[in-house]
């Protein structure tokens, strides 16, 4: 399927996500999304792991935490739905699941292998999604979503808070 998500399918939060994808094949925009990623974590120096730029913000490493848990929530949203689930997927604390994630106990190098795997697993599982897949609406955390919108979420996600790496913790 060649066309970026409508806004019909998701709900108006999430367009300050879609709009960081700038391609419209969502496979190819997995695909090449691999190879930045891998460069721009692996950039990351070690000395920055556990630094945040203020005392109420995340640990590099907690942000990293946060992407792969993000991705493996949006991930199982689309999963779900794409196997005709029909109950409201519940939502999740982002804030509670980054105090939760035991970042101080793991090396970033960790860390990286661990978004390395789940992202080819995203990538498998967005690559095997039929078009009508693609297309199936559901519910989560109370609103209407569709499948394909949630892999552009993932994406867009992530180059939101690389954006953010580059400009509050590694300028």
């Amino acid at each position: 399927m060649n066309m970026k998500t409508s806004v019909t399918e998701y709900a108006a939060y999430y367009q300050q996500y879609i709009d960081h994808v700038k391609n419209d094949d969502l496979n190819e925009a997995f695909e090449s999304s691999k190879l930045s990623l891998q460069t721009f974590i692996k950039s990351i120096p070690a000395v920055m792991a556990d630094f945040k730029y203020a005392d109420n913000k995340w640990t590099v490493k907690q942000l990293l935490l946060h992407l792969i848990d993000c991705e493996r929530i949006f991930a199982y949203r689309a999963l779900s739905i794409s196997r005709g689930e029909q109950q409201n997927l519940i939502g999740y604390d982002d804030e509670v699941y980054a105090a939760n994630c035991g970042a101080e106990h793991r090396t970033l190098i960790s860390i990286i292998d661990e978004y390395l795997v789940v992202r080819q697993s995203t990538i498998l599982l967005f690559t095997n999604f039929t078009d009508a897949q693609l297309l199936k609406m559901g519910w989560a955390n109370n609103t209407n979503v569709s499948v394909r919108a949630l892999g552009f979420v993932i994406l867009g996600h992530e180059k939101h808070h690389f954006k953010v790496l580059t400009e509050k913790y590694l300028s």
